[in-house]
């Protein structure tokens, strides 16, 4: 398998973005992002697609769209789709027609920053999702790395510690969200999980104080994707878009935060008597499953059943364990950072079942 670092929600001069997207692709070269996926608000620029070079280097940058109804006050429901080719923004006051238009059009979608707070300090409020009722989405966006400054900024004070030291602010994905995602999965849904940047490369001042919130440099060593593919990228952009799309459709991915360590190389495998699979996929129980996680660096890691924690490994490389109970499993580790416990790898599940019997958890 070949794994693959990509950035996901990121804003361009075409909407609330400082930068081109030539600009945002040498930051990502820069950055060691193998692709990009741009999401302007309630636009889908075209002809813009297609591998970016610089200095030899190269990166695929796939667009896509941040689409919300922009007549509803105040703002909440964005949703990030990307894998289509045609202008949807025109169903944004509907969710449920605008989700069903991305499927027909062989898109993705993805419930936005679901659950974040206001930050009253600068006039922003909490646009979170509210229409819980809708059906037939991708996945959700678990961790939205600028949203998090919105949760952990209570005062001026904090904004602007947060704002000047970034590194300081990230502790992981709103606990909301995970909860959520665990509650939809165990209604029977199979749900993608991914971290955004929803990087805009803004503008600040405050009196004399100017700054700029955050870099996109900044954003893609921080929160990332990583999806894995059964064979190394072509080089041929529409083949390689299709793979990279198809990875996230099927959710053979993880979260990593990279800025305290490098998460590449993360394994979650399942091994039954004859078959196994990766995060995304589904296995057949026939007498037992082993569950194996291979970490690249020692640190915290949770095993977590249909929701539930059943195993906690401190300061292990490798995790094995044995089961013989249908559901689905996914993986939460955490390391320590100047000095606090931060969220680190998330993982997307692997969905062990019975042919026989109740059917546990989707397929």
């Amino acid at each position: 398998m070949e794994e693959l670092v990509v950035n996901l929600h990121i804003h361009s001069v075409y909407s609330d973005g400082n930068w081109t997207h030539q600009k945002i692709a040498e930051a990502g070269i820069q950055a060691g992002i193998d692709a990009l996926i741009i999401t302007d608000h309630n636009i889908l620029i075209q002809n813009l697609e297609g591998y970016f070079k610089k200095n030899g280097k190269k990166i695929l940058v796939i667009i896509g769209e941040e689409i919300h109804n922009k007549l509803r006050e105040p703002q909440k429901s964005h949703l990030i789709t990307f894998g289509h080719t045609k202008e949807l923004c025109t169903y944004a006051d509907n969710v449920q027609q605008l989700i069903n238009q991305v499927k027909k059009s062989g898109g993705l979608s993805f419930l936005a920053h679901p659950f974040e707070d206001s930050l009253p300090q600068v006039n922003e409020t909490a646009i979170t999702w509210e229409d819980w009722e809708v059906e037939g989405y991708t996945g959700i966006e678990i961790w939205n790395h600028l949203s998090e400054l919105k949760n952990v900024s209570k005062n001026w004070f904090q904004l602007l510690f947060n704002v000047f030291f970034p590194q300081f602010y990230s502790r992981g994905p709103h606990p909301n969200s995970i909860r959520k995602w665990d509650e939809l999965m165990l209604s029977g849904k199979k749900l993608t999980a991914v971290g955004g940047s929803d990087a805009h490369c803004l503008k600040m001042q405050k009196g004399f104080l100017k700054r700029t919130i955050f870099p996109y440099q900044f954003h893609f060593k921080s929160i990332n994707n990583h999806i894995f593919i059964q064979n190394p990228l072509t080089g041929n952009y529409l083949m390689d878009r299709k793979t990279i799309i198809d990875a996230f459709r099927d959710g053979t991915s993880f979260i990593g935060y990279d800025l305290p360590f490098p998460t590449k190389g993360f394994r979650f495998y399942a091994q039954g008597r004859q078959k196994s699979a990766i995060m995304g996929e589904k296995i057949e129980i026939e007498s037992s499953i082993t569950l194996q996680i291979r970490l690249p660096e020692a640190v915290e890691c949770h095993l977590i059943h249909n929701g539930l924690t059943i195993m906690i490994w401190k300061d292990q490389e490798i995790c094995t364990y044995i089961t013989k109970s249908p559901g689905y499993y996914r993986v939460e580790c955490y390391i320590h950072y100047y000095g606090e416990k931060r969220g680190w790898i998330f993982s997307n599940p692997i969905y062990i079942y019975k042919k026989i019997g109740i059917n546990h958890g989707p397929e």
